[in-house]
């Protein structure tokens, strides 16, 4: 019997869930499924833990997006630049500040 992937990782999140990582990895697997509302939740779960780079809150700013959830996506994509342009990375900050300009 083959064991579902995200299955296992909810699983896991369940039994471990102050593992950054693994509440990361659930997230992408859940928006790669267009489960994109219980992605925003691993998601803002994985930032609530983690010392992100800007990545996560930039997933967060599109899934937000894609649920109609344009208010928070710009809080997302706006802490998302914050961070990025903090940490010295101007690239991503560049295609946040271009993401949250786009925004309807």
């Amino acid at each position: 019997m083959t064991v579902d992937r995200l299955e296992t990782l909810r699983r896991m999140a369940e039994a471990r869930p102050d593992d950054a990582r693994l509440l990361f990895g659930l997230a992408v697997e859940l928006l790669n499924r267009g489960e994109t509302r219980d992605g925003a939740q691993a998601l803002r779960a994985y930032l609530d833990l983690a010392q992100d780079e800007g990545n996560g809150w930039g997933r967060l700013g599109a899934a937000l997006t894609d649920i109609g959830e344009t208010k928070e996506a710009r809080i997302a994509y706006s802490r998302g630049i914050e961070i990025a342009n903090g940490r010295g990375h101007s690239g991503l900050a560049a295609e946040l500040q271009e993401a949250l300009e786009n925004l309807p």
